[in-house]
C-alpha cells in the first residue's frame, strides 16, 4: 500500500521550498550565467524570475485543485491527458536527478580535500537518502536547520563583500554579449528557482493544501528572489562580471583575505547544497511514486514503508545518483536539469490554462506567457544540454510506447 500522511504545515513547506532553491542559485549557477550574460546578468535574473513567477502561479493554482503527490505529472494527466502528464513526469525525474547530482557536487567542492570530492558527494547522497526514508517531518526539520546555516553564510559573504577591504581585486572588465547570451543565462539561472516545485509534489503531505500550498510557493519564491537580487548586485558591483564568469565559486571573491569569513561561507555552502539536495530527493521520490501508481514506472515502486515514505524509489535514486556523481561534471548537470524542468513547467502552464473559473486564481495571460517563455529558454540553452535532453526525452517516450504495445499484445 502506498499511503502518505498530511504532516507539513505552512512553515515546513516554505522551509523545504527555500532550501530547495537557495543551494542551487547562490553557489552553483552565477559563473555559467555570467559567462553568457556578462554585465547583463541582472537582466537575465529578472527574466528567470518572471518565468519562475508565471510557473509558480500555475503550480499553486493546480495544486489547490489537485492536492496529491506528483505535481505536474498529475496535473498534466488530469487536464491534458496521459501522454502530456507522462512527459512532464519523465522530464521532472531526469532533470531533477541531474540537479540533485549537481547539488551533491557543489556540497563537496567547498571543503572536500583534493581528490575526495566525488567520494564525499556520494556519501552525502546516501546520508540524505536515509533522512528522507525516515520520514517527511525529519526532512522538513533538517531543511529548516540547513537553510538557516546557508543564509548565515550568504549574508556574511555579502556583508564582508561590501566592507572596504572585503572584496577581491579581481578584474572589473565588461565584455560584449548578445540577446541570445542573455536568454541563455536566464535559462541557466532558472535552475536556481525551480525548488518551489518540491512543495507541489508533496501535496499529499501538506496540511490544508488548498490554502497552504499557494501561500508556501509564493512566500518561498519571494524570499529566494530577494536573496538572489542582493547577491547578484553585490557580485556585479564588488567583483565584476569578468571575474564572476571566470571563477568556479564567485562568492569566495567577496571574502578573500578573511579566513573566518571563508570558513563561514564554506559551512553555508555545504548546508545550502545539502538542503537543496534534501528537497530534490523528496520531490523526485513523490513524483516517482505518482508515476508508479499509474503504471508509468514499474509497479514495484508503488510502495511506502512504515515511515510513510517511498523508500524503494529513494534507494533506487541513491544508486543512480552515485553513478552520475562519479562520471558527470557540474556545468553539464545544470544545463541538462534546466532543459527537463523548463519542459515540465511548460506542461504545468498548459494544464493551468484549461482550468475553469471556479479553480482559477490568476488570469490566463500568465499561463500563456509562462509556457512561451519556458519554450524560448529551452532552445537557448547550451547545445549539448538540448541535444542530451532531447535524446533522454525520446528514450522515455519510446519506453512507454513499447510497454503499452506489449500490454496490448498480452490481452
Amino acid at each position: 500500500m502506498s499511503t502518505l500522511v498530511r504532516r507539513l504545515g505552512l512553515g515546513d513547506a516554505i522551509a523545504i521550498g527555500i532550501a530547495s532553491m537557495v543551494g542551487a542559485g547562490v553557489f552553483a549557477v552565477w559563473g555559467p550565467a555570467a559567462s553568457s550574460a556578462g554585465q547583463w546578468l541582472l537582466l537575465s535574473l529578472a527574466i528567470a524570475a518572471l518565468v519562475a513567477w508565471t510557473n509558480a502561479t500555475s503550480s499553486a493554482q493546480l495544486a489547490a485543485q489537485y492536492p496529491s503527490a506528483g505535481g505536474t505529472y498529475v496535473y498534466g494527466r488530469e487536464r491534458l491527458g496521459p501522454w502530456p502528464g507522462y512527459l512532464a513526469g519523465w522530464s521532472f525525474v531526469v532533470g531533477k536527478t541531474a540537479s540533485a547530482a549537481a547539488m551533491a557536487m557543489v556540497f563537496s567542492s567547498y571543503w572536500a580535500p583534493a581528490g575526495w570530492e566525488r567520494i564525499i558527494a556520494v556519501a552525502v547522497v546516501w546520508v540524505l537518502v536515509t533522512i528522507n526514508i525516515l520520514g517527511v517531518t525529519r526532512t522538513a526539520s533538517a531543511a529548516k536547520v540547513l537553510v538557516g546555516i546557508a543564509l548565515v553564510g550568504i549574508l556574511v559573504a555579502v556583508a564582508v563583500g561590501w566592507s572596504s577591504d572585503g572584496a577581491s581585486s579581481a578584474s572589473f572588465g565588461w565584455f560584449a554579449t548578445t540577446p541570445y547570451g542573455i536568454l541563455q543565462a536566464a535559462g541557466l539561472l532558472f535552475f536556481a528557482f525551480a525548488g518551489y516545485a518540491r512543495i507541489a509534489t508533496m501535496g499529499e503531505e501538506v496540511v490544508d493544501p488548498e490554502r497552504t500550498i499557494p501561500r508556501a510557493i509564493s512566500s518561498a519564491l519571494l524570499v529566494t528572489l530577494a536573496l538572489y537580487v542582493v547577491v547578484g548586485v553585490t557580485l556585479l558591483l564588488r567583483v565584476g562580471p569578468a571575474a564572476i564568469a571566470g571563477h568556479p565559486a564567485p562568492l569566495r571573491l567577496l571574502v578573500g583575505g578573511r579566513p573566518w569569513a571563508e570558513v563561514v561561507l564554506a559551512v553555508g555552502a555545504t548546508a545550502a547544497s545539502a538542503g537543496a539536495l534534501l528537497g530534490l530527493l523528496s520531490g523526485i521520490g513523490r513524483t516517482g511514486l505518482a508515476m508508479a501508481r499509474e503504471g508509468d514506472l514499474p509497479k514495484w515502486f508503488d510502495h511506502t514503508g512504515k515511515h510513510h515514505t517511498p523508500w524503494r524509489i529513494e534507494l533506487a535514486l541513491g544508486v543512480l545518483l552515485t553513478v552520475i556523481v562519479l562520471v558527470a561534471d557540474l556545468r553539464g548537470a545544470i544545463g541538462f536539469s534546466s532543459f527537463g524542468v523548463l519542459l515540465y513547467y511548460s506542461v504545468a502552464n498548459c494544464a493551468a490554462y484549461t482550468q475553469d473559473d471556479a479553480h482559477r486564481r490568476h488570469h490566463k495571460v500568465w499561463q500563456v506567457l509562462g509556457a512561451a517563455l519556458c519554450l524560448l529558454l529551452v532552445v537557448t540553452l547550451p547545445v549539448g544540454s538540448v541535444l542530451g535532453g532531447v535524446i533522454v526525452l525520446a528514450l522515455g517516450a519510446a519506453w512507454r510506447m513499447a510497454k503499452y504495445r506489449i500490454v496490448e499484445r498480452t490481452r
